[in-house]
């Protein structure tokens, strides 16, 4: 049988030229194909359409759908759940099927809020801008669109970090002179906001923020774009009608051509899915809906993140902060205000520091540094000199002799010379302290050469009176 379009053609053909030969000719059919085609058109009969074949998932339709929207299911999960209610199915089958539907049925219901109720927001990248020093950077558009109204707010950000994100809500909100009662967020998939933005201290963050201001944030689901669709309409709206063939001669430039264009054109412009003007809806229908600004604005901190030095300290603005030494090593993060430094590892809060007043000061608990390292310099002598005490009288006088000699960095030569007793007797190890006393040299490596080398059975000469000055000394 010949398809719809091929009736067609020979439909017209022959109300043309009344000639089976010549249709036949002309459509490449046999004659007698033609013949019949046309014995049907002239008693007034129409193509005859094929019924569609079911198909063994056509009853269970429905289901699919709500599966797939509501649960998110994939095509592996909604096979598993087919048969589990009993329905012989093989996985191809499902897979062919939900590939069918996604073509055909991309369905959604539109989303329509009432005024006050929603807004939503989201970056778009917008490529390399200059700032005011004149350096190419890279340049974000921040949107936030009131769902009512379609009264829009944009902002040029050279970063997406979460304080960043906040500050053009709270200008947003400012621009808008109200707070919606909801605030609908993509799920953040860029850049440094991605990163950060679901670690405990940014979340914190942002839901006091949000409680501050009193909305409350709807995160998007998971590929399913509908949810945000207004917002994603405005930054490509931006994009094509703000920034396509524009040029900007420093950050301050974009700002202001960017605010002119929100005020006169954006919100000005005949909407093409309300019909109407923004900036006419807002003012008759929403802005009195929206929720007060509050009397005091949300006091930002500075947060980050930075690793604990093997010192117990970590870096913040030119000055160091002591925090337990268990988190040497570690991600921990900050919350700094003009008075306090608190830091925090996994949401739990393991330091608090009074602000340093000037840079490079540190601000130290000695009680975050391990019991064995908190002493006096005196103190610290006083071990070391019991060490080398234990190997013999030579190694403690030889400990003298360094600390003399090297008062700033004996303890190095003096745990090599200690170290020794890993390798050697410590009687090996005091013949060749008195060697290296006899010979005046008192580095770690000499030590180590005699105890290698055997020259510590060698006769050595002493001058007593020097001995004598040590053991003074000593007392």
């Amino acid at each position: 049988m010949i398809g719809a379009a091929m009736f067609t053609t020979i439909k017209t053909l022959w109300e043309r030229h009344k000639n089976k030969t010549m249709v036949a000719g002309l459509t490449g059919h046999d004659w007698k194909t033609v013949d019949k085609i046309v014995k049907l058109i002239e008693s007034g009969g129409k193509y005859p359409e094929r019924k569609p074949h079911p198909r063994i998932l056509d009853p269970y339709r429905e289901k699919i759908l709500e599966w797939l929207e509501k649960d998110g299911l994939n095509g592996l999960k909604t096979f598993e759940r087919l048969r589990s209610e009993g329905i012989k199915i093989g996985y191809t089958t499902v897979k062919t099927y939900l590939a069918d539907i996604k073509k055909r049925d991309e369905i959604f219901m539109r989303i329509e809020t009432l005024p006050g109720e929603e807004a939503q927001v989201d970056f778009g990248y917008v490529g390399l801008t200059l700032d005011n020093n004149g350096k190419k950077r890279k340049t974000w558009v921040f949107n936030m669109r009131l769902s009512c109204s379609r009264l829009d707010y944009y902002q040029k950000v050279y970063d997406q970090r979460v304080e960043t994100f906040i500050e053009c809500h709270i200008n947003a909100f400012k621009y808008f002179g109200g707070v919606s009662e909801y605030v609908r967020i993509d799920n953040l998939k860029a850049a440094i906001l991605e990163a950060n933005f679901y670690e405990p201290i940014y979340q914190g963050l942002y839901s006091n923020f949000a409680s501050h201001y009193g909305f409350k944030s709807i995160p998007c689901r998971v590929r399913r774009p509908n949810d945000k669709g207004k917002v994603e309409s405005g930054i490509k709206y931006v994009k094509c009608s703000f920034f396509l063939g524009r040029s900007f001669t420093s950050g301050d430039d974009l700002d202001n051509q960017l605010r002119y264009w929100l005020d006169n054109t954006c919100n000005q412009r005949m909407h093409g899915t309300i019909r109407k003007i923004p900036r006419e809806v807002f003012e008759s229908e929403e802005k009195s809906k929206l929720r007060p600004l509050p009397v005091e604005e949300f006091r930002m901190p500075q947060v980050g993140s930075r690793k604990v030095y093997h010192d117990c300290h970590v870096f913040i603005d030119y000055s160091y902060y002591s925090v337990p030494f268990e988190y040497v090593g570690k991600e921990v993060d900050i919350d700094m205000t003009k008075e306090l430094v608190r830091i925090f590892y996994q949401g739990k809060e393991i330091s608090v520091h009074p602000r340093a007043s000037e840079r490079g000061r540190f601000q130290t608990n000695v009680h975050h540094y391990p019991k064995y390292k908190r002493f006096s310099d005196t103190e610290y002598q006083e071990r070391y000199q019991a060490k080398m005490a234990d190997i013999g009288p030579y190694a403690e006088q030889l400990f003298f002799m360094v600390i003399e000699k090297h008062p700033r960095d004996w303890s190095r030569t003096v745990q090599g010379v200690l170290s020794l007793v890993k390798s050697y007797p410590k009687e090996i190890v005091e013949l060749a302290c008195k060697r290296a006393i006899a010979f005046r040299v008192y580095h770690y490596h000499v030590i180590r050469n005699i105890c290698h080398n055997g020259s510590y059975n060698l006769p050595v000469e002493f001058n007593v009176e020097e001995i004598n000055e040590y053991e003074y000394a000593k007392v």
